[in-house]
Parts: C-alpha cells; structure tokens; sequence
C-alpha cells in the first residue's frame, strides 16, 4: 500500500501543497479553517510528518535533550525528576517535539552529551541539576540553545533558568521553628556546589545568625542515605538538638530514620522538617512538615523559556517563584 504524502493531505484538505507545508513546519501564518482542514486530511490519510526530510528544510531536529548531572541511580530515587520529565514531555509534544533524556554523572558521560548536542542532532538543550564548575555548561557554548531547570552559579557562560527561591523557602522554614520555641536548630544541607545546597544553607544562617554555627550544620548530597548519615552526625555532636531542616525531603527520610534509631521522637523530642513537598512528604512518619517548590510550574517556565529561545529569542529573563510552608505531623 502507498504510503500517504503531503500532496495526497493538500488534495483531502483542498488546499495547496505549500499550505501543508507551511502549517507542518510551525509556520504561524495559515488560517483557522485551513489548520482545521489539513488536521482532519492527516488523520484520514494516515500521513505521517517525515522527520529526516523536514530536518533538511527547516534545520531543526524536533527534539530537545535534557541532561541530568547526577549519577544514573539519582533518576529513580528522586522523585522529582519525574516530576520535570512528566511535564517537559506534555508541552514539547504540544510543539511535535520529542524529548531525549541523557545523564552526565561523569567526564564520559559530558563528553558523550556534548558530542551530541554540537553534532547537531537537538534543537534545545534542558539542563537539570548542574553544579559549580560544571564545565558541561562551557562546552555547550556556541550549541544549540540551552536553559537550566535551577538557577546556575559561578559560570561565565550565561544560561538561562527557571527556579524556586531556595533562600526565601529555607527562611521560612527555620523561622517558623523559631516562632515553636525550639532552641537548638539544625541543618541538613544539600551538596554545597549546587544552587539549592548554597541557597538554602543562606536562607537557615539569615534567620539564626551566628546560632548557625558549623556543630549545627551537616551535609548531605541529596540521597536518602546521605540524610540518615548527616543526622546520625549531628546526633553525635549535639545531642541536645531539639530541631533540623532538612534541605530535601528525600534527605529528611533517612534523617526521620536516623532519630528512630536513636530513640528520638518526632516532633516531641526532635522537630524534623523538609524541602520540595514531593510524594515522599507524604509517605513517611510521621508525614513531613515541608516547603512547597512549585517543581510542575519550574518546570513550564523552563520549557516556555527554552522554546521562545528556540524560535528564535536573543535574550529570556529567568523566573524565579516563590515558596510555600506546610504543615504536617512532623514539627
């Protein structure tokens, strides 16, 4: 059977091959009526857009590359990674483009990410996770346009972004452990070479001043181990502590661990709160107090951002949205 081509849609459609055309390759200039046409004459011709062709003519790929600079097992264990994939893949389909995941853990990996992001084969590039010194974000440069999910610091190479206001949310977090009247308040931050580790750690010292001081303050990497290994430390060195802030809710899981093996109750011995209000807020116990990044619309704005550079934008505006506190049984 011969396969259906763009004559056979312009033919059922009643309009001209150059209107198809124009409408398939995002052309804004075709009227309301013939859209509705040529969309009715595809679905009943079966015509299928041919990619490699259409690449040849409008120099684009349709697809758009996000890269995560974490080590694979990452991908699976956070769940807000799911959240950012869930999303980018929704409105880049809206636009007929495709979403390519890649991981960049390690040099090789980079290497890998940047052989094929230059080599031409995407037309935008999705950074999530990046860290200080990353020196990805430079090899990208003169690439096709790249905007990142999280702000970006300590780089020359400008990139756009779209983020949470970490400091504000980390405020609001130890303040209100302030106004509860706990007096020996701790914290679990992030790594310290990402925007969220740095910003959030801010956010704590702003509103405990010098009461923020390093016997207090513990590290993690965002992992569930790495929380109950943080607090386990913390327990070690304070035992007197009667509050932490954990700068992600995956962290503030294995913390909440840690304190039921130490014996510590939740909240009556130990206030415990997280970072993100992600599903594992909801599944521990006791259920955990948080801080709500709205991660669904970061992750819109990212990809309205990365788009508008895509169609051709010199210059985007990063978006920065605000925070929110909630209460569980935590605190």
């Amino acid at each position: 059977m011969k396969r259906p081509t763009i004559h056979d849609v312009a033919a059922v459609a009643g309009v001209s091959r150059g209107t198809v055309s124009r409408l398939l390759n995002g052309n804004k200039y075709v009227s309301p009526a013939a859209r509705v046409a040529i969309e009715r004459a595809i679905s009943e011709t079966g015509y299928v857009v041919n990619r490699a062709a259409r690449s040849l003519v409008t120099q684009r790929t349709g697809s758009v590359v996000m890269v995560l600079s974490e080590p694979h097992e990452k991908l699976f264990e956070d769940p807000n990674y799911s959240t950012l994939i869930r999303v980018a893949i929704k409105m880049l389909a809206e636009r007929d483009l495709s979403l390519v995941m890649m991981m960049a853990g390690d040099a090789g990996d980079r290497e890998r990410v940047v052989r094929y992001v230059c080599g031409g084969h995407a037309d935008g590039v999705l950074l999530v996770s990046t860290h200080a010194g990353d020196p990805l974000l430079d090899a990208l440069r003169g690439g096709p346009p790249a905007v990142s999910c999280g702000a970006v610091i300590g780089r020359e190479t400008v990139i756009p972004y779209a983020a949470a206001d970490d400091r504000l949310g980390a405020r609001q977090m130890t303040e209100y452990f302030v106004g509860l009247g706990r007096k020996r308040i701790a914290m679990i931050t992030g790594p310290m070479d990402t925007p969220g580790g740095i910003q959030r750690l801010e956010g704590f010292a702003d509103v405990l001043g010098r009461k923020a001081s390093k016997r207090l303050i513990a590290h993690g990497d965002w992992t569930q181990a790495s929380g109950e290994r943080a607090m386990s430390e913390l327990l070690e060195r304070t035992p007197d502590l009667d509050a932490v802030f954990v700068a992600s809710d995956l962290m503030a899981a294995g913390a909440l661990a840690a304190l039921r093996a130490a014996g510590r109750r939740v909240p009556e011995d130990v206030a415990v709160g997280g970072f993100d209000d992600s599903s594992v807020a909801v599944s521990t116990h006791p259920p955990l107090t948080t801080i709500r990044q709205p991660l669904a619309e970061m992750a819109q704005q990212t990809i309205r951002l990365l788009l508008a550079l895509i169609d051709g934008a010199e210059h985007v505006d990063p978006v920065i949205l605000p925070t929110e506190l909630v209460i569980r049984d935590s605190t």
